[in-house]
């Protein structure tokens, strides 16, 4: 593989599995130095020993992105240990529970908002000024088309996504004239654990594996990537 951003720095949310982990070995594989974050630490280990077998080089992060204090101690690390941030992939997301939003309950919407939305604004608050201290800082979120779609049952998860695009896309606007560009990319069914929650009758084998998405997002964080302000629908 191109060492495409060989001595970049990137960090990866939902890495220790689907398309953050895909991502995440995708960044290492073209020469990042990646930042996992996930609550799993066996799942990040075993996202580091693929990295490490590609030559590549991690650094982990355990962490719940429900945790703002946590996100803000991550943004003085890095500051700390490599004084920028080149790249991040803001992919951690729950479903919540598919039911009438007569019937969800107060804690799973909170739950919903928190990681979807409310982390990302926290990680954006942490991360910026580490991002405009690079050459070409790249952001990009994770969207889904059920933002737009108003699907009965998807009610937590469709206004998180929604929230989402509109947080993304108002930072977008606000880097306008920087070295940063933020975009969003929704990638459509995707073979995940989540899709399967989702969607537990569908034949897992019909849809695209993560690791097919994975080199269009390490297009997207990369230097050379000089869109802003836009959603990119994923097709097979």
């Amino acid at each position: 593989m191109s060492k495409t951003l060989e001595g970049r720095i990137a960090l990866v949310t939902g890495a220790s599995r689907g398309i953050g982990r895909a991502s995440a070995l995708a960044l290492a594989g073209a020469g990042a130095h990646v930042i996992l974050v996930a609550r799993t630490v066996g799942g990040l280990e075993e996202a580091d020993d693929e990295i490490q077998k590609l030559g590549g080089t991690a650094t982990l992060v355990p962490m719940n992105l429900r945790d703002g204090e946590a996100i803000d101690r991550l943004g003085a690390s890095i500051f700390e240990r490599w004084g920028r941030l080149d790249a991040l992939l803001g992919n951690a997301g729950v479903l919540g529970q598919l039911t009438p939003l007569a019937h969800l309950e107060p804690k799973t919407f909170q739950e919903v908002m928190e990681v979807n939305v409310t982390a990302n604004w926290r990680l954006i608050r942490s991360l910026d000024p580490l991002l405009r201290l690079s050459d070409a800082g790249r952001v990009l979120f994770v969207t889904s088309g059920a933002a737009r779609k108003h699907t009965a049952f998807w009610g937590a998860y469709a206004v998180s996504k929604a929230a989402l695009e509109s947080l993304a896309l108002t930072y977008a606007a606000e880097c306008e004239g920087s070295k940063v560009k933020v975009n969003l990319f929704n990638p459509g069914p995707v073979r995940t654990a989540m899709r399967k929650k989702a969607m537990p009758g569908e034949d897992p084998n019909s849809l695209p594996a993560p690791e097919n998405l994975a080199p269009h997002i390490v297009e997207m964080l990369s230097p050379s990537y000089d869109r802003n302000e836009t959603v990119i629908n994923f097709r097979s």
